[in-house]
């Protein structure tokens, strides 16, 4: 299987990712620069093409007709020099003077070629070169000249050399130039220059041989060859002549000195070699021949010169004009492009903007607010098992049929699949927490009644072992109660105790501690005399109870658990302290989160149960309205802060002032049967001898319908007592009588009702006396009718005076 590649770790890899509209942008830029590229390559192309035609054009015309006439010149003194060579002394002054008008065109030839070949191609600086190296020998040549060391062929071989060189430069000029007109002008400039080269060289053999005084057979096949070639390459030029160089040709040839060189040519070719005169029949002399070679080598050298001129002229006016050209279409071009770009990037703005980003946004937007507002208030009105319409909550606007329709249309349908997921979810959680509501509510029936069967045994045993094994049975009874009304609490049901009245906080808490396995560890501090609001006191009892079991449990066994209550500026604050084995830093910051969000109960999060007293403790706080943080003790154990609000506080005037002591020791006696009996103080009675009468029943005093007058009594010394002080019984006890069980307890009229509702209100207890060092059978059966009410008011926290429900227990 081919692994789909992550586009996180693309994006990792990649660096951050672009908007859409940079790539859009950059999707319009590229081609946009591509193009402005090619136009800057085209524009460059043409610039260097119309530059590069210049230069040859400014070349030629700089360098080609000053090099003509300098040419001219070398011409004159070549057939000057080969004169001199023929005939000692001949024309001595006229070949300096020339020499001297010879190094002048020379001189002035290579000032100018050097500034115009600067930027000329690499193949005509070469020739340049050339003819350059040809021209530093004419002062050596001049000197074998004047010192007779050279013959005229010699003398013919190095000026032709020279010559050849020129002609070589003008023709590479020609073919360099880029136009097909400049080319073939500059061509037809060369073979003009060729043709005047070949006249003179033909008028220089006569004018050698004149000089000589004779034609040798090879000078005479030689002048004929020339004759022919010069006639042969000026006919072939005469056809692509510019029009001024074409009139100079049409004027040549209706001249008087081209009919002269053209009879005297004929006359020499038909008279051929000659010794050491002329033939007699021969009309040409020498200064006829002269005088007309001259003056046709000019003319032919002028319509060089001219042909130069007009191609160079016309070829750069169009090297300008190209030139130019490239310029206009180059930043045209430029200009082009950039506007191409700016308006793409502009078009590609308006549509990301206008036509994507804006929809993109929204929907982003949207999908933001469905995910992170409507989704988890749907989700919580699920938790709470209310009515969701998917139809309603998930509508959302129309974003068209186009690709980001299509796309909110998915991003719509995964919401709506995941809101009927969680509806699914939610109906299949409601269906399991009314089962498991039901299936805790179901024990606490047969619970209720094994908890009144217990209380009828209490009553009818007078056994002290028995009955308190019996205590004890009835207090794990309790507190499996306690325990399967956790399942009802995270279940979202109610607590089935009620409470119409309120009740005083200090016996909320012995009610709490009461609930505890191990309360003989439990140490009340001190309680101010305040009541709690009779809705809050079953959840408060329960909140605290399961606080101390998680401190009694997770402490030593020989450690203390305290409780200490005392008001604050926002209500009551309860402290319980335990020297246990504490938590974590982040285990303690989740338990104290997890305290303050009350987060609907979720199975998955209560894994094997070991954190459900944690989970209950929290669900019954935002039930109340109550605080409650942890916190590290100073014994290295948790101290639990519970800030009980000031709604739920009520002043207690109807309860009597029971100021705690510096430290009473919470012992219920549900589990402690009395020790070893010790005389306690008695109200005022007739005294008798202990014996080993049978028990005898003892009057109860009355109680309220809420919690008990007497508090949960502590064992001291295996004494039930109360308030720090044994408890006397209210009514003398009646006479013993034999029997084999202790009697039925005696009902007394209204003793159950509230005080407020009794007719008349129960006298005050007795003083309690100064111990007597005997106790008789009465005495004993008082103490353990004594014991049973210390019990009763222990027990009497849990319950309430409402109407019952199923997990209720009757007093």
């Amino acid at each position: 299987m081919t692994k789909r590649p992550d586009p996180r770790a693309a994006q990792a890899k990649g660096g951050r990712q672009q908007s859409i509209s940079r790539r859009v942008i950059r999707l319009v830029l590229i081609p946009s620069v591509v193009a402005l590229i090619l136009a800057l390559v085209v524009a460059g192309y043409l610039v260097f093409n119309g530059y590069y035609t210049r230069a040859v054009a400014t070349s030629v015309r700089e360098v080609s007709i000053p090099a003509a006439t300098a040419l001219a010149d070398v011409q004159r003194e070549r057939r000057l020099s080969i004169d001199f060579a023929a005939q000692s002394g001949a024309a001595a002054q006229e070949l300096q003077e020339q020499r001297a008008r010879t190094d002048a065109a020379v001189g002035e030839l290579r000032a100018t070629a050097e500034g115009a070949l600067a930027a000329a191609p690499n193949s005509i600086t070469t020739r340049w070169d050339d003819l350059v190296a040809r021209l530093d020998q004419l002062p050596q040549q001049r000197g074998a000249i004047d010192y007779r060391a050279t013959s005229r062929e010699k003398v013919a071989e190095f000026y032709d050399g020279i010559l050849d060189a020129a002609t070589s430069l003008f023709d590479e000029q020609s073919r360099v130039v880029p136009s097909k007109d400049g080319a073939i002008g500059g061509n037809t400039a060369t073979e003009a220059f060729r043709v005047s080269d070949l006249m003179s060289r033909s008028a220089s053999v006569i004018v050698s041989a004149y000089g000589a005084k004779s034609l040798t057979a090879e000078e005479h096949r030689t002048f004929a060859g020339l004759i022919g070639a010069y006639h042969g390459e000026l006919d072939e030029v005469s056809e692509s002549l510019e029009p001024a160089a074409a009139e100079r040709y049409e004027a040549l040839l209706k001249s008087d000195a081209w009919s002269r060189l053209i009879a005297a040519e004929n006359e020499l070719i038909a008279a051929g070699p000659w010794g050491t005169t002329p033939p007699t029949g021969l009309n040409v002399d020498a200064a006829s021949w002269e005088a007309s070679s001259v003056a046709v080598s000019d003319a032919l050298l002028e319509l060089s010169i001219t042909q130069a001129d007009a191609v160079s002229k016309r070829t750069l006016d169009a090297a300008n004009a190209t030139l130019l050209y490239a310029l206009l279409v180059g930043l045209a071009a430029i200009a082009v492009a950039i506007a191409a770009i700016v308006w793409a990037v502009r078009q590609s703005r308006i549509l990301v903007d206008r036509a994507l980003s804006v929809r993109l946004e929204q929907l982003g937007a949207d999908a933001a607010t469905m995910v992170d507002k409507r989704l988890p208030e749907m989700m919580d009105r699920l938790r709470r098992r209310e009515k969701v319409d998917t139809r309603v909550e998930l509508a959302t606007r129309d974003y068209g049929q186009d690709e980001i329709g299509r796309l909110a249309d998915v991003l719509n349908r995964s919401l709506s699949v995941a809101v009927g997921a969680a509806v699914d979810e939610a109906a299949t959680r409601a269906a399991g927490t009314a089962m498991l509501m039901g299936v805790a509510r179901r024990p606490q029936r047969p619970l209720q009644r094994g908890l009144r069967t217990i209380e009828e045994l209490q009553n009818k045993l007078g056994d002290e072992d028995v009955l308190a094994e019996l205590f004890d049975v009835n207090h794990q009874l309790a507190q499996t109660r306690r325990f399967l009304e956790n399942l009802v609490i995270l279940a979202g049901g109610q607590i089935g105790r009620r409470f119409h009245k309120p009740v005083p906080l200090r016996r909320v808490l012995l009610g709490a501690i009461a609930e505890t396995q191990k309360y003989r560890r439990v140490t009340l501090r001190n309680t101010p005399d305040l009541s709690l609001a009779a809705a809050a006191v079953a959840g408060t009892t329960h909140l605290l109870a399961e606080l101390l079991d998680n401190a009694l449990t997770f402490s030593p066994p020989e450690s203390e658990v305290f409780i200490s209550c005392g008001q604050a500026s926002h209500g009551v604050v309860i402290e319980i302290e335990d020297a246990g084995v504490g938590m974590p830093h982040d285990a303690l910051e989740k338990a104290n989160a997890l305290l303050a969000d009350a987060p609907t109960p979720d199975v998955t999060a209560l894994r094997d149960g070991a954190q459900v007293g944690l989970w209950v403790v929290a669900e019954l706080a935002k039930r109340g309205g109550i605080q409650v943080s942890l916190r590290t003790s100073a014994y290295g154990g948790l101290m639990a802060i519970v800030l009980l609000p000031t709604r739920l506080i009520l002043t207690a005037p109807d309860a009597a002032a029971t100021p705690p002591s510096p430290r009473e020791r919470m012992t219920p006696p549900a589990a402690v049967p009395p020790a070893v009996p010790r005389r306690a103080p008695e109200p005022p009675a007739p005294q008798t001898p202990a014996t080993t009468a049978a028990p005898v029943a003892v009057a109860e005093p009355p109680m309220d319908d809420s919690y008990p007058t007497a508090e949960m009594p502590a064992i001291k010394d295996g004494i039930p007592a109360v308030g720090g002080q044994t408890i006397a019984p209210t009514h003398a006890p009646p006479t013993p009588r034999p029997a084999s069980r202790p009697p039925l307890p005696v009902r007394r009229p209204q003793e159950h009702l509230a005080q407020q509702l009794r007719d008349e209100p129960p006298g005050p207890a007795p003083e309690p006396q100064a111990p007597d060092t005997t106790r008789s059978p009465e005495q004993a059966r008082s103490r353990l009718s004594q014991y049973q009410r210390g019990w009763k008011a222990g027990r009497a926290a849990d319950e309430g005076d409402g109407p019952r429900t199923d997990g209720d227990r009757k007093a």
